[in-house]
Protein backbone atom coordinates (compact mmCIF):
# COMPACT_ATOMS: atom_id res chain seq x y z
CA UNK A 1 0.00 0.00 0.00
CA UNK A 2 1.32 3.23 -0.80
CA UNK A 3 2.19 6.06 1.60
CA UNK A 4 -0.43 8.68 2.45
CA UNK A 5 2.33 11.37 1.64
CA UNK A 6 2.47 9.73 -1.81
CA UNK A 7 -0.99 10.06 -2.48
CA UNK A 8 -1.40 13.39 -1.35
CA UNK A 9 1.18 14.61 -3.64
CA UNK A 10 -0.71 13.09 -6.59
CA UNK A 11 -3.20 14.75 -5.20
CA UNK A 12 -0.92 18.07 -5.38
CA UNK A 13 0.09 16.97 -8.80
CA UNK A 14 -3.06 17.13 -10.42
CA UNK A 15 -4.28 19.84 -8.97
CA UNK A 16 -1.38 22.02 -9.92
CA UNK A 17 -1.20 20.30 -13.46
CA UNK A 18 -5.08 21.09 -13.67
CA UNK A 19 -3.29 25.01 -13.43
CA UNK A 20 -0.40 24.35 -15.99
CA UNK A 21 -3.29 23.14 -18.60
CA UNK A 22 -5.54 26.35 -17.77
CA UNK A 23 -2.54 28.58 -18.50
CA UNK A 24 -2.51 26.73 -22.00
CA UNK A 25 0.08 24.12 -21.38
CA UNK A 26 0.67 21.12 -22.94
CA UNK A 27 3.67 19.82 -21.44
CA UNK A 28 5.83 20.08 -18.39
CA UNK A 29 9.19 18.87 -17.06
CA UNK A 30 9.79 17.13 -13.47
CA UNK A 31 11.44 20.31 -12.77
CA UNK A 32 8.54 22.61 -13.35
CA UNK A 33 6.34 20.54 -11.15
CA UNK A 34 9.54 20.47 -8.73
CA UNK A 35 9.73 24.34 -8.41
CA UNK A 36 6.01 24.58 -7.97
CA UNK A 37 5.67 22.34 -5.07
CA UNK A 38 9.14 23.05 -3.67
CA UNK A 39 10.31 19.28 -3.78
CA UNK A 40 12.69 18.21 -5.82
CA UNK A 41 12.28 17.04 -8.93
CA UNK A 42 13.96 13.43 -8.23
CA UNK A 43 11.15 12.75 -6.20
CA UNK A 44 8.30 14.10 -8.94
CA UNK A 45 10.24 11.70 -11.48
CA UNK A 46 9.97 8.93 -8.64
CA UNK A 47 6.44 9.32 -7.78
CA UNK A 48 5.99 8.96 -11.51
CA UNK A 49 8.03 5.79 -12.21
CA UNK A 50 5.82 4.12 -9.35
CA UNK A 51 2.54 5.14 -10.61
CA UNK A 52 3.63 4.26 -14.66
CA UNK A 53 3.48 7.60 -15.53
CA UNK A 54 6.12 8.21 -18.22
CA UNK A 55 7.94 11.03 -19.92
CA UNK A 56 10.94 11.51 -22.19
CA UNK A 57 14.25 13.79 -21.02
CA UNK A 58 13.72 16.20 -23.77
CA UNK A 59 10.18 16.06 -24.39
CA UNK A 60 8.76 15.71 -20.74
CA UNK A 61 5.61 14.49 -19.78
CA UNK A 62 2.24 15.23 -21.72
CA UNK A 63 0.07 16.93 -19.02
CA UNK A 64 -3.12 14.88 -20.32
CA UNK A 65 -2.11 11.58 -20.30
CA UNK A 66 -0.31 12.80 -16.27
CA UNK A 67 -3.89 13.62 -15.60
CA UNK A 68 -5.40 10.39 -16.62
CA UNK A 69 -3.38 8.22 -15.12
CA UNK A 70 -3.83 9.72 -11.89
CA UNK A 71 -7.59 9.65 -12.24
CA UNK A 72 -6.78 6.10 -12.68
CA UNK A 73 -4.81 5.30 -9.70
CA UNK A 74 -7.11 6.99 -7.44
CA UNK A 75 -9.95 4.97 -9.05
CA UNK A 76 -11.49 8.72 -10.58
CA UNK A 77 -12.83 7.12 -13.15
CA UNK A 78 -15.43 5.26 -11.72
CA UNK A 79 -18.03 6.54 -10.04
CA UNK A 80 -17.56 6.15 -6.13
CA UNK A 81 -21.21 5.90 -4.12
CA UNK A 82 -20.39 7.06 -0.48
CA UNK A 83 -23.05 7.26 2.48
CA UNK A 84 -23.20 9.59 5.45
CA UNK A 85 -24.16 8.53 8.89
CA UNK A 86 -25.16 10.88 10.78
CA UNK A 87 -27.22 13.99 9.07
CA UNK A 88 -26.59 17.08 11.92
CA UNK A 89 -24.24 19.95 10.46
CA UNK A 90 -21.24 18.68 9.33
CA UNK A 91 -22.83 15.69 7.44
CA UNK A 92 -25.79 18.11 6.44
CA UNK A 93 -22.66 20.73 4.75
CA UNK A 94 -21.10 17.60 3.23
CA UNK A 95 -24.52 16.73 1.54
CA UNK A 96 -24.81 20.50 0.33
CA UNK A 97 -21.26 20.11 -1.15
CA UNK A 98 -22.33 16.91 -3.12
CA UNK A 99 -21.77 18.94 -6.32
CA UNK A 100 -18.21 19.42 -6.07
CA UNK A 101 -17.52 15.85 -4.76
CA UNK A 102 -19.14 14.56 -8.05
CA UNK A 103 -16.16 16.50 -10.34
CA UNK A 104 -14.19 14.30 -8.31
CA UNK A 105 -15.53 11.06 -9.12
CA UNK A 106 -17.70 11.27 -5.72
CA UNK A 107 -20.89 10.73 -5.17
CA UNK A 108 -23.25 10.56 -1.70
CA UNK A 109 -25.91 9.15 -2.28
CA UNK A 110 -27.70 8.94 1.23
CA UNK A 111 -27.88 9.91 4.78
CA UNK A 112 -28.70 7.86 7.31
CA UNK A 113 -30.06 9.56 11.09
CA UNK A 114 -31.75 8.24 14.20
CA UNK A 115 -33.55 11.36 14.33
CA UNK A 116 -36.86 10.74 12.90
CA UNK A 117 -37.19 14.30 12.26
CA UNK A 118 -34.38 14.71 9.81
CA UNK A 119 -36.18 11.65 7.59
CA UNK A 120 -36.88 12.72 3.85
CA UNK A 121 -36.57 9.83 1.46
CA UNK A 122 -38.09 12.01 -1.46
CA UNK A 123 -34.47 14.44 -1.62
CA UNK A 124 -31.88 14.45 -3.81
CA UNK A 125 -29.93 13.13 -1.22
CA UNK A 126 -32.48 11.12 0.74
CA UNK A 127 -32.46 10.48 4.29
CA UNK A 128 -33.27 7.23 5.96
CA UNK A 129 -33.53 6.02 9.57
CA UNK A 130 -30.57 3.74 10.43
CA UNK A 131 -32.43 1.03 10.98
CA UNK A 132 -32.20 0.64 6.81
CA UNK A 133 -28.82 0.79 6.58
CA UNK A 134 -28.10 -3.01 6.38
CA UNK A 135 -30.75 -3.19 2.89
CA UNK A 136 -29.40 0.00 1.47
CA UNK A 137 -25.40 -1.27 1.91
CA UNK A 138 -26.48 -4.56 0.65
CA UNK A 139 -28.46 -3.40 -2.34
CA UNK A 140 -26.31 -0.51 -3.91
CA UNK A 141 -22.89 -2.26 -3.14
CA UNK A 142 -21.75 0.72 -0.65
CA UNK A 143 -18.08 0.77 0.11
CA UNK A 144 -17.21 3.67 1.37
CA UNK A 145 -18.80 5.32 4.71
CA UNK A 146 -18.60 9.07 5.89
CA UNK A 147 -19.53 9.36 10.13
CA UNK A 148 -20.57 12.54 11.44
CA UNK A 149 -22.41 11.37 14.36
CA UNK A 150 -21.70 12.59 18.07
CA UNK A 151 -18.79 11.23 20.08
CA UNK A 152 -21.15 9.34 22.17
CA UNK A 153 -22.04 7.10 19.03
CA UNK A 154 -19.36 7.28 17.34
CA UNK A 155 -17.48 4.05 18.45
CA UNK A 156 -21.27 1.89 17.73
CA UNK A 157 -21.56 3.62 14.42
CA UNK A 158 -18.15 2.62 12.99
CA UNK A 159 -18.45 -0.85 14.39
CA UNK A 160 -21.71 -1.51 12.78
CA UNK A 161 -20.19 0.22 9.32
CA UNK A 162 -17.72 -2.62 10.10
CA UNK A 163 -20.12 -5.51 10.30
CA UNK A 164 -21.91 -4.31 7.11
CA UNK A 165 -18.02 -4.71 5.60
CA UNK A 166 -17.84 -1.19 4.70
CA UNK A 167 -13.91 -0.94 3.59
CA UNK A 168 -13.38 2.53 3.83
CA UNK A 169 -14.66 4.98 6.51
CA UNK A 170 -13.89 9.11 6.87
CA UNK A 171 -14.28 9.78 10.80
CA UNK A 172 -15.25 12.90 11.23
CA UNK A 173 -16.15 12.36 15.35
CA UNK A 174 -13.10 13.43 18.04
CA UNK A 175 -12.94 9.89 18.78
CA UNK A 176 -9.75 8.68 16.95
CA UNK A 177 -10.25 4.94 15.28
CA UNK A 178 -7.77 2.79 14.38
CA UNK A 179 -7.96 1.20 10.91
CA UNK A 180 -8.48 -2.83 10.35
CA UNK A 181 -6.95 -5.39 8.11
CA UNK A 182 -10.66 -4.97 6.42
CA UNK A 183 -11.59 -1.46 7.08
CA UNK A 184 -9.53 1.52 6.24
CA UNK A 185 -10.27 4.57 8.51
CA UNK A 186 -9.50 8.02 8.13
CA UNK A 187 -9.90 10.22 11.15
CA UNK A 188 -10.97 14.18 10.59
CA UNK A 189 -10.55 15.74 13.87
CA UNK A 190 -11.30 19.40 12.90
CA UNK A 191 -10.84 20.93 16.18
CA UNK A 192 -7.89 19.13 16.82
CA UNK A 193 -6.38 20.73 13.27
CA UNK A 194 -7.62 23.79 14.45
CA UNK A 195 -6.20 24.09 17.83
CA UNK A 196 -2.89 22.88 15.62
CA UNK A 197 -3.36 26.01 13.15
CA UNK A 198 -3.65 28.33 15.81
CA UNK A 199 -1.05 27.34 18.11
CA UNK A 200 1.58 27.41 15.18
CA UNK A 201 0.18 30.83 13.71
CA UNK A 202 0.29 32.49 17.49
CA UNK A 203 4.38 31.03 18.05
CA UNK A 204 5.21 32.35 14.81
CA UNK A 205 9.06 33.54 15.34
Amino acid sequence: MESKDRIKRLLDYKNLLYQLQSLGFVKVFSDNIADAMGISSSLVRKDFAVFGIVGSQKGGYEIESIIDRINQVLGKNEIEKIIIVGVGRIGQALMQYSKGFREEGIRIIAGFDSDPTKMNGGADIPVFPINELHEFVVENKIKFAIVAVPETAARATIEILKQEKIQGILNFTSLSVKSTDETTISNVDIEHELAQLIYFVNNRK
